[in-house]
């Protein structure tokens, strides 16, 4: 199915690709440092919004149909 040529094509694009995610994540952080502060809190708190009106109006017609 796999020759022995494609095994290592993707052996070493996997190994390459993490690398350089790893470099690009690295030169990133301080840029995520400025721009997405308090993210997590601002997300976890849209999220909790979103998840009790879902479950509210799942209730709500629930009831009325």
């Amino acid at each position: 199915m796999f020759t022995k040529g494609r095994i290592i094509f993707a052996i070493i694009f996997i190994i390459s690709f993490i690398i350089f995610m790893v470099i690009s994540y690295r030169k990133d952080a301080k840029n995520h440092e400025v721009y997405y502060k308090n993210a997590a809190i601002k997300v976890a708190l849209y999220g909790t919004i979103a998840i009790i009106i879902f479950v509210g109006l799942r209730l709500v017609t629930a009831y009325l149909l």
